[in-house]
């Protein structure tokens, strides 16, 4: 009896009026014949009734696998579903929508920081630093304020683990990793209330 190994991507991207074969939504590993025309088996085409998200079960995959190959032992691994994201047209992202977005952000950021700085008195603080050091009132200690503000700055590139598009080492930021939670969760979510496939819906 031939053995099929099936494992279930977790997410894919497609656009409407595509059609979803095996391939797109799993990794499969049998003998190559076979395995060509697994892969081959288109699963469903998408449409505007599907809407933003599809999610495919496993046992949707077993019941189309079990049908074109009664005689073979197919075993799932991994995943038990996986999420379609059905993507609209593209948009070219408008130059001027990005500049006023990273002057919000910027300023916003910019704002953060100085109520940060308020709320604790860092002023008073660089003061208290500089007479501890000099002995000299100085409301303004240069010497401390500006390695700061430039330490500030580096601390932040380092936190964030990117230098543009440049990425410093191979470990994720805080924020990479808050991102990967967010997207995590939305998974979960779609798993939870987004409608499965029916059995009229299948294209095979």
């Amino acid at each position: 009896m031939e053995r099929i190994y099936v494992r279930m991507r977790k997410r894919i991207r497609k656009h409407q009026s595509d059609t979803i074969e095996l391939k797109d939504i799993a990794f499969v590993e049998t003998d190559s014949e076979t395995k060509h025309k697994l892969e081959q088996i288109p699963i469903h085409k998408v449409s505007k009734k599907d809407g933003e998200f599809i999610v495919i079960e496993s046992f949707i995959l077993l019941a189309i696998l079990r049908k074109l190959f009664p005689k073979s032992d197919i075993e799932f691994i991994g995943p038990e579903e996986t999420i379609v994201e059905v993507q609209s047209k593209q948009y070219k992202p408008s130059i001027l929508f990005t500049v006023i977005i990273w002057i919000v952000l910027f300023v916003g950021t910019a704002m953060s920081i100085m109520n940060f700085h308020y709320d604790v008195s860092m002023p008073e603080v660089h003061e208290k630093l500089h007479y501890i050091f000099t002995g000299e009132k100085n409301k303004r200690p240069l010497w401390i304020q500006i390695p700061y503000s430039i330490g500030l700055g580096v601390g932040m590139v380092l936190f964030l683990n990117h230098w543009f598009k440049k990425r410093i080492n191979e470990e994720p930021s805080p924020l990479e990793i808050e991102l990967f939670k967010y997207e995590k969760d939305i998974n979960d979510y779609i798993r939870h209330f987004e409608n499965e496939l029916n059995d009229d819906e299948r294209h095979f």
